[in-house]
């Protein structure tokens, strides 16, 4: 569904999304609110809101000690006029600790942003997060992790240890994210961004 613009365009899309997840972990605050649209709104397991909100918890988090990286691969881009989608396979890696013990939470997921040409520039609408799998490993291998497991039971498959650390470190985790144990609630979303893609300007 690529459509009516060169394929400058894909590479300007492919940018726009690259440099706002580089921005997030270099710590570039300003550079990583450039990439959204006044208007824009991001869900991800910790937070929902404005683009310009989530840079400002981002740089929050960040201050705190909470030290993400992503690892993100190639994105598939489908272009249709002034809109476009960006979805980016992400493997997110969280220093963090399970009571006193330092672990490493590593988070699967694919990020689908929605993406605008404004006065000739490509800004992101939106961006979703669907969250795949996710683990936790101690940072000295051997180390027993201690883990409430009737808590963690009531925690959704597809991000129950981001939900599970993250809880225990004050933030509220929503229970209707996008996820693939819920097949049918991503379809409603590829759904929802293909109707926006098409309705372009």
């Amino acid at each position: 569904m690529t459509h009516d613009r060169s394929p400058s365009d894909i590479t300007d899309v492919t940018q726009l999304v690259l440099h706002e997840r580089r921005s997030r972990d270099r710590g570039w605050w300003d550079a990583q609110r450039e990439c959204f649209a006044p208007d824009s709104t991001v869900r991800v397991s910790w937070f929902r809101g404005t683009g310009a909100d989530f840079v400002t918890e981002s740089e929050k988090l960040a201050a705190n000690g909470e030290d993400a990286t992503h690892s993100v691969g190639p994105p598939v881009v489908d272009l249709h006029r002034d809109r476009a989608l960006a979805e980016v396979p992400c493997h997110m890696e969280l220093r963090t600790h399970l009571d006193d013990t330092p672990v490493m939470l590593s988070c699967h997921a694919r990020l689908l942003y929605r993406a605008e040409r404004r006065s000739d520039e490509w800004l992101i609408a939106s961006l979703d997060a669907v969250y795949e799998r996710d683990a936790v490993t101690p940072h000295v291998p051997g180390t027993r992790l201690h883990l409430d497991e009737e808590k963690l039971a009531t925690f959704r498959p597809s991000y129950r240890m981001l939900a599970y650390l993250l809880g225990q470190r004050g933030y509220s985790i929503a229970e209707d994210l996008y996820g693939d144990d819920r097949p049918e609630h991503v379809a409603a979303l590829h759904r929802s961004a293909w109707t926006w893609l098409r309705n372009g300007r």
